[in-house]
């Protein structure tokens, strides 16, 4: 009798309302103070998703994060929790760099302290193990914040002139005689310059992202994982180079008003989806050839 009473006792201590645990008010009042100090932040970065189309991506990244929390809800429940005190330097160091951002008018750097304020308040108060868990979304949320200016231009020049090289090199085996200056590349017809927006930066950052998460749903093994995010690199440089001599092919046998059109927006949206075959057949290959390999030992 006295251990069906404990029993029945237990059960009902696992069934406490979450409003009555203080616990739960706990952590509602630092998630509102928290939602407090960085609104501002938050709202001028959704805008920024939302105006920007090279960081449109970023929409997505908050919503997967989320997902793979919520795959792990059962793991990170069965955690005891250890809180460490080694989290305070972190939340420290946290609120420094939001200063530093909000004062110095550095949006990158405020954005980023989010993440350091949720990685030093888990492990203040829910220990190292816990944190673990939730490491590969806490980073990836780091997609999510838009690259810094001066850093996003010096990316981008260099995208340029690689994509003016590779159209350059492979437009004269396809008939059409090129001469290229820099990211200009002058063609009979006209010169086609590769500009920022065609540099491929905005495929690239969208098709690594997916890539981390195709890999995350579709791959358990974290070597293929992270060469599917690294293949994506090449993948999106290689097609954003296709891209270019699809247009120079429409300009000197067609209409250069028609390649300037509709057609160089939808040939964006085709090689971003060939991009995205691409790096699926990658995968697959990759799974194959890792199969004969453990065949032939």
């Amino acid at each position: 009798m006295p251990q069906l009473a404990q029993a029945v006792l237990l059960s009902k201590q696992e069934f406490i309302p979450w409003w009555k645990r203080p616990q739960a008010w706990r952590a509602a009042v630092l998630l509102a103070l928290i939602g407090w100090l960085y609104a501002p932040i938050l709202v001028k970065l959704v805008a920024q998703w939302w105006a920007d189309p090279n960081f449109s991506h970023g929409f997505f990244v908050p919503a997967f994060a989320a997902y793979v929390l919520w795959e792990d809800r059962e793991q990170l429940r069965r955690i005891q929790g250890a809180p460490s005190n080694w989290g305070l330097p972190l939340i420290f160091l946290s609120l420094i760099t939001l200063l530093l951002g909000v004062f110095g008018a550095e949006l990158f750097l405020s954005r980023i302290s989010l993440l350091l304020l949720a990685g030093g308040i888990v492990i203040f108060l829910r220990g190292w193990l816990t944190l673990r868990v939730v490491l590969f979304p806490l980073i990836f949320l780091v997609l999510m914040i838009p690259i810094p200016a001066i850093v996003f231009n010096e990316i981008t020049l260099p995208l340029q002139v690689l994509a003016s090289k590779l159209s350059a090199w492979l437009l004269p085996y396809l008939g059409v005689p090129v001469f290229r200056e820099g990211n200009v590349i002058n063609l009979p017809a006209m010169p086609l310059e590769v500009a920022d927006a065609c540099s491929g930066i905005r495929s690239l950052l969208s098709l690594t992202t997916l890539a981390i998460m195709y890999g995350y749903l579709m791959e358990k093994r974290i070597r293929l994982r992270v060469l599917l995010a690294l293949a994506s690199i090449p993948i999106a440089v290689a097609a954003n180079g296709l891209r270019i001599v699809g247009t120079g092919l429409l300009v000197q046998y067609w209409d250069p008003d028609k390649a300037q059109g509709f057609f160089h927006e939808f040939s964006g949206w085709l090689m971003f989806v060939f991009s995205l075959l691409t790096l699926f057949m990658f995968h697959q290959f990759m799974k194959v050839f890792g199969r004969s390999a453990e065949v032939s030992a």
